[in-house]
């Protein structure tokens, strides 16, 4: 008697955490399609998973009315999948932000842009890394400790290059150990409590250029290289704070790189 070959067993689908983030982070709101009005630029193939390189950039065309309020970074298979929410200056025109994330597994990232009309605007690439959130920290912590909070700024344009009001790029750079909560001491091999900056906010003398609520997706040493429109300030300021309750302030002339 012949057997009967049984059906091959179907392969499971992928589970996407993405439904349930829609639902977490942004209450089900609708979402729009984003192509027209948000980009996310990461490497398919991540060199160092710990500092992942990732640009959000604008796409609103000229006379377009509405303007970005927020953009939200969700990298979905990450323990904290939310990595950053900015908030972008009313009057700062910021168009393109940078930094550096880890990455914990194989996984979407999602930039969600809320605009002035109200609505959500939603755009994703694919990122093939893993273990960026368990990699150990490169500094030593003594050394890491010792440095804390220190800031530095730099500015790519001049006002020898240009008007005084303008487009600039800028860089905010915080020495901080951003541990992730599931790093292990490598002399001790206990894991080391989550600790990382949550929250920066930048100005141009008192009006609001861009704010930062992070998590522990951010990488060690927090960088943020930004573009935005001067108003004529003479002066950047800086305040960051962590899940300690540290907080730090730094104040530089507008033609001092501060390094």
């Amino acid at each position: 008697m012949l057997g009967v070959r049984g059906a091959p067993a179907a392969t499971p689908e992928a589970y996407d955490p993405w439904p349930g983030l829609a639902q977490d982070i942004f209450n089900n709101r609708p979402m729009n399609d984003g192509a027209d009005v948000i980009a996310i630029e990461m490497p398919y193939r991540a060199e160092d998973a710990a500092i992942v390189p990732v640009t959000l950039r604008t796409k609103l065309p000229l006379g377009d009315s509405r303007r970005v309020l927020t953009i939200t970074l969700v990298i979905d298979q990450n323990p904290a999948p939310m990595a950053a929410k900015f908030e972008l200056g009313p009057d700062a025109n910021v168009t393109e932000i940078s930094t550096r994330v880890r990455v914990n597994n194989y996984t979407d990232v999602h930039a969600v842009a809320e605009l002035s009309d109200g609505k959500l605007y939603m755009t994703k690439t694919y990122v093939k890394a893993s273990g960026g959130c368990s990699a150990p920290a490169t500094k030593d912590i003594d050394e890491a400790r010792n440095r804390l909070g220190q800031m530095r700024y730099r500015q790519f344009a001049r006002p020898s290059q240009g008007p005084t009001s303008g487009a600039r790029e800028a860089q905010i750079m915080i020495s901080h150990p951003s541990h992730s909560g599931l790093q292990m001491d490598q002399v001790t091999q206990l894991y080391l409590p989550a600790f990382f900056v949550n929250e920066l906010r930048l100005w141009q003398d008192d009006s609001l250029v861009l704010s930062m609520e992070g998590g522990i997706s951010i990488s060690e040493d927090p960088n943020i290289r930004f573009t935005y429109v001067s108003n004529g300030a003479k002066r950047f300021r800086a305040e960051a704070r962590d899940t300690q309750g540290h907080v730090f302030r730094k104040e530089w002339k507008i033609d001092d790189s501060g390094i």
